[in-house]
């Protein structure tokens, strides 16, 4: 295939340990030649039916808004008695908006904004304030609003008002949390057990964007934290003035909420309102040290699912899963990336869904080529590398020997096999990690986010092959016009990531502020991925250097792990140690033992050339001074070790003719016509089944 040709001369270099003569195959025919499942961590096949009740219909948890509430104070629903609400009632300016579509948090699975039942509940700051204070703080708060409402400056006016010392913190964090939600205009902050109450200047910001009514409404929103809740903007029919609430929202909170536009019909005129729509970021509920109790990892639900998929990236599948399940991508969690091209097996969590709502889809998904089984839940998300490893079971068609062999196929196939099961194979990490286009790969697009070129990378992301289809013709437009909005209105539905980020580029420019914010609406394990492909170049790039150099030998300088039983690539630097020269010219270590670092700011490099080899490389990137830290996009790489040797584990392997007779011989020679392989085999997490029959085969095996 053409789009193949700069995928294969990229992997033709790659060196070769073992010196059998191999043979010519094909493989991925179609994707059920290709069969991956993972193993996990207690050494099971994920794609095994589990033997327990899967979940009763009686014994589902109920949806995340509908938990029932532990015994805590009600901050978000804080109202006053009657000798209390006044000064309240004449803080808040509210306005006759749509009263068919109020401004505030959705009834469903939002907060509450307390304030039409003022009557009705008492004031909790009464109950830890004494009178003359409590007297004091709404004094502080009246004048303080009044200023803002003449449109005069605060001149005059204390800037802050003490409560006081409270020695009790949870006394001081209820007092917090209950001045904000009656005081959203203000903030407090605390100073050696003291509450410093002070002006909110971001609300002020806020107003001259968007009513009174709506500012209070939001502040209310942001300081409860509500887990799996939404805030809802009136509509707005001003794409200007839309896209300032955008990036006044992203700017001070992008950190915490992101931001969506959502056309709405508006019944009364036939026309489509649009709405801005705020939500809390994965984990925005786990930064602090004390979370609020209704935000602790107790009132979440998690849900776990083998997913079957057939002929399907892994982040579409992703995709497709989160629209129909009404969550986002950053909602699931996985071990490890699959194949596209292939059936794979894989284990999954997911955020916020129950397993009934799960398998309720089962249907719509199995026209994806998509299925969902082992539902049940769980009590947490899943994290990359939390596996054994994979299943591989494999066919390769049209076998043939090497041109030029004149030895007896059966007998090279065996040998190629019982080598590498031997000796093992260079533990390449494979092209799946890198992309098939042939402009630009996913490792060009990491090196342009270590060196905080995020305009380029978002180009790069962007770059359209030498194809005449939907999703290059998008691409193209977008490099020629960076019209994001046309770009959107080309580019497929299917294709998730390229809308997502198109998606921001349309809401806050093409800017360099703007290319970041398009990069957080990707989950931070795709944002991680591309920073990854670019430290597996470099590592594969590494690996062949070292064995041209040293070959099989344990040289003085090399790195070495010490502990037999490491199968994955996070181990710490104290099982890495350094071979000195007398282990060298003893040779202590075997080659099996030789591990080498994958780029990070936690790692040490050989003390050979092996070593100079990296500094070389990082200066030709122009990473010398590269710390391996993206803060702009809050991607952290610590950087580990990977053993340059792998062997496959529990191999077996058959040959059989394509109609499933036993192969039959011509004289000293096989039918090659219709040959095939079928072989199996495990291998640790991380490792690539495509490296494993290169190196079998000595033949390029990519189609």
């Amino acid at each position: 295939m053409e789009e193949d040709t700069d995928y294969r001369i990229r992997f033709s270099s790659l060196c070769f340990f073992n010196d059998h003569v191999g043979f010519h195959g094909t493989i991925k025919s179609s994707p059920s030649d290709f069969i991956v499942t993972e193993i996990d961590e207690q050494g099971q096949l994920v794609n095994k039916t589990i033997n327990e009740p899967i979940f009763k219909i009686s014994e589902i948890q109920p949806e995340p808004n509908n938990f029932p509430k532990k015994t805590k104070l009600d901050l978000q629903n804080l109202s006053f008695e009657d000798g209390r609400n006044q000064e309240v009632n004449t803080l808040v300016k509210y306005t006759d908006g749509d009263q068919n579509h109020p401004s505030g948090s959705e009834k469903e699975d939002t907060i509450s904004d307390g304030t039409s039942k003022c009557e009705e509940k008492a004031d909790i700051l009464s109950s830890f304030l004494d009178e003359k204070t409590h007297e004091l703080l709404n004094n502080f708060a009246c004048d303080i609003k009044e200023k803002w409402l003449s449109e005069t400056e605060l001149i005059g006016l204390p800037l802050e008002f003490s409560i006081g010392r409270i020695l009790d913190k949870n006394q001081r964090a209820s007092l917090h949390s209950a001045i904000r939600q009656k005081f959203p205009f203000l903030i407090t902050v605390g100073k050696n057990s003291e509450i410093v109450v002070k002006p909110n200047l971001e609300y002020k910001e806020l107003c001259h964007l968007v009513s009174e009514e709506e500012a209070f409404d939001f502040f209310k929103y942001l300081d409860a934290k509500k887990e799996n809740s939404k805030f809802t903007f009136k509509p707005d029919t001003n794409k200007d003035h839309r896209k300032a609430v955008h990036h006044f929202v992203n700017k001070k909170f992008g950190n915490l909420v992101e931001t969506k536009s959502f056309s709405e019909m508006n019944c009364s005129t036939g026309n489509p309102n649009v709405v801005i729509t705020v939500r809390f970021r994965e984990k925005a509920y786990k930064r602090g040290k004390r979370p609020l109790p209704e935000c602790q990892e107790g009132n979440v639900i998690y849900t776990a699912f083998t997913l079957r998929k057939e002929n399907l990236e892994m982040f579409e599948a992703i995709g497709f899963l989160a629209i129909k399940l009404g969550v986002i991508p950053s909602d699931f969690s996985y071990a490890g990336l699959k194949d596209k091209k292939a059936i794979t097996y894989q284990a999954m969590v997911v955020r916020k869904v129950t397993p009934e709502r799960l398998k309720n889809i089962e249907k719509e998904i199995e026209k994806k080529r998509m299925n969902v089984f082992n539902i049940r839940s769980v009590d947490d998300s899943l994290r990359l590398g939390q596996l054994k490893g994979n299943h591989f079971d494999i066919v390769i068609r049209n076998l043939k020997k090497q041109t030029n062999d004149s030895a007896n196929l059966r007998e090279r196939i065996m040998e190629a096999i019982e080598n590498v099961k031997k000796k093992g194979f260079v533990n390449y990490y494979g092209p799946q990690r890198f992309g098939k286009g042939r402009k630009v790969h996913t490792d060009q697009i990491g090196l342009a986010l270590l060196k905080n070129e995020m305009t380029k990378a978002i180009k790069l992301f962007l770059t359209p092959e030498d194809l005449d289809d939907p999703v290059n013709r998008a691409k193209k437009y977008f490099l020629q016009t960076e019209d994001a909005k046309g770009t959107l209105s080309l580019m497929p539905e299917f294709k998730v990531r390229e809308r997502a980020l198109l998606e921001a580029l349309h809401r806050f420019g093409m800017t360099e502020e703007g290319c970041i914010q398009a990069w957080f609406s990707l989950p931070h394990s795709m944002r991680i991925f591309y920073v990854h492909a670019y430290t597996s170049k470099i590592w594969n790039e590494a690996v062949s250097y070292r064995l041209a150099t040293y070959g099989a030998r344990v040289v003085e300088g090399d790195l070495v792990c010490l502990d037999e039983d490491i199968d994955d690539e996070n181990f710490p630097n104290s099982k890495v140690h350094l071979v000195t020269e007398e282990e060298g010219s003893a040779n202590m270590y075997a080659i099996h033992q030789v591990v080498l670092p994958i780029l990070g700011y936690n790692i040490q490099y050989p003390k050979n050339k092996v070593g100079q080899w990296y500094h070389d490389i990082l200066s030709r990137d122009g990473l010398q001074t590269c710390r391996f830290k993206v803060p702009a996009l809050k991607l952290n790489v610590p950087g580990c070790y990977r053993q340059i040797l792998k062997h496959p584990r529990n191999l077996s392997y058959q040959l059989m003719e394509d109609d499933d007779i036993d192969v039959k011989m011509k004289g000293s020679h096989i039918d090659e016509t219709a040959l095939s392989l079928l072989i199996s085999f495990d291998l640790d997490a991380s490792c690539y089944a495509t490296v494993c029959l290169k190196e079998i085969m000595k033949h390029d095996v990519l189609n």
